[in-house]
């Protein structure tokens, strides 16, 4: 499959590290086969969750000759019951994954800023003085608490959630990005799949989005340095790699893709 370079590539912030602009979560367990098949279609950005054993076990395999060209994404995560130790889960994370650096790694499950102190921002920057890894920053749903940190530029690595239903980003985010230039990372591209199904305010003859348009809507915003895709299968994962072939939406598409995404946003739902 060819996909565009100026469309499905990019470079990650300051880091010099070049990726496709579609990366992979193995959320849903794909299958390892699966994993191998989005390597061979050109993905080589990877965010790995701790009891991820699929997306571990090919990441493993893979280190052995192509460290330099997987870039990985992990961190420690935001348990409110008992606040992790930053480093020992870095060396917890290199050991599971037989490396000897992390490329990104965050503080992951921040709900507001409260659940991040001092402390571990200051855990996260020595790591990457330490040159352990090449970029730290945290996931969170607290907009503001993001866009602030962005334009401080202490943190250098933002992981969001951005699609056609949830917009705020660009108001609360995106504008602060600019000063230091992190890189930003989002999920939920389709909303864990709402976008792709007719809420009860549309229109029983009306258009529905494909999973790819909503890859396209994300990645058609130049803020957005990569999306992340969780295929549930090898069928799911080749359908949205079709974004990266179709390219950026064209303005009416954008157009429809946030109109039907104000219609998601407003009906009542499990995940908010």
């Amino acid at each position: 499959m060819m996909i565009a370079q100026d469309f499905g590539h990019t470079t990650l912030g300051n880091t010099g590290i070049q990726v496709c602009r579609l990366g992979l979560s193995a959320t849903y367990w794909p299958g390892r086969k699966t994993i191998y098949k989005a390597v061979d279609s050109g993905i080589n950005f990877f965010f790995v969750f701790s009891f991820d054993r699929q997306m571990v076990t090919v990441l493993r395999d893979l280190f052995k000759s192509h460290r330099r060209e997987m870039v990985v994404t992990t961190g420690a995560y935001n348990y409110v019951w008992a606040r992790q130790d930053v480093r020992k889960t870095f060396e917890r994370r290199l050991r599971q994954l037989k490396t000897d650096h992390i490329d990104f790694f965050l503080f992951l499950g921040v709900m507001k800023e409260s659940e991040m102190p001092p402390q571990v921002i200051e855990d996260l920057v020595r790591l990457r003085e330490e040159g352990k890894v090449r970029g730290v920053g945290l996931s969170t749903h607290d907009r503001k608490f993001a866009g602030r940190l962005a334009s401080e530029g202490l943190l250098d690595t933002f992981m969001i959630r951005y699609n056609a239903a949830h917009r705020g980003a660009e108001q609360d985010i995106f504008p602060h990005l600019g000063a230091h230039n992190p890189t930003l990372i989002s999920y939920t591209a389709t909303r864990w799949s709402y976008l792709t199904r007719r809420p009860k305010n549309w229109p029983k003859d009306g258009r529905i989005p494909t999973a790819p348009m909503s890859y396209r809507f994300v990645l058609s915003n130049p803020h957005v340095d990569v999306c992340l895709t969780a295929p549930r299968n090898a069928r799911q994962l080749e359908e949205n790699l079709t974004a990266l072939r179709e390219g950026p939406l064209p303005d009416e598409e954008m157009a429809f893709m946030r109109e039907f995404g104000d219609a998601v946003h407003h009906t009542k739902k499990w995940f908010m």
